[in-house]
């Protein structure tokens, strides 16, 4: 058996992510999305022991605009995932994409020490990730 490179989340993880509180209308959370240019936003926490959330456009889009509802009186928390399944900055990329297949993933945190310094994709494991080994 050869030698094969491991390839870290860390390696392919973009650092670049927005966050939102869970307190905010999902016209505040559009807003920030146009503006980072995302579709994802990190749902911080409340606090220490809480847990950190994830909120899509596609849940704006089912639970929002499908519903009917109002973007200024719909919260964040409303319809945010939480808790989310997040990625240690360490583990094998092969195993994060099981993750990601398993639990049908778009995006996942990455967290080390319990705070989240990056987000990882299916996309960025197989472009960053392959190209890292090709």
């Amino acid at each position: 058996m050869k030698n094969q490179k491991i390839i870290r989340v860390r390696d392919v993880m973009k650092t670049d992510f927005a966050t939102i509180e869970g307190v905010s209308t999902i016209s505040e959370a559009v807003r920030v999305m146009k503006e980072q240019k995302t579709s994802v936003l990190i749902v911080n926490k409340r606090d220490e022991d809480d847990e950190y959330g994830l909120i899509l456009a596609g849940d704006i889009a089912r639970h929002v605009l499908a519903k009917d509802r109002s973007p200024e009186r719909v919260n964040v928390y409303e319809i945010m995932t939480k808790p989310i399944i997040s990625m240690s900055p360490e583990m094998d990329i092969r195993y994060c994409s099981r993750m990601f297949a398993r639990y049908n993933l778009v995006r996942a945190p990455v967290l080390e020490h319990r705070v989240v310094i990056g987000t990882v994709s299916p996309i960025s494991l197989v472009l960053d990730g392959l190209y890292n080994i090709c």
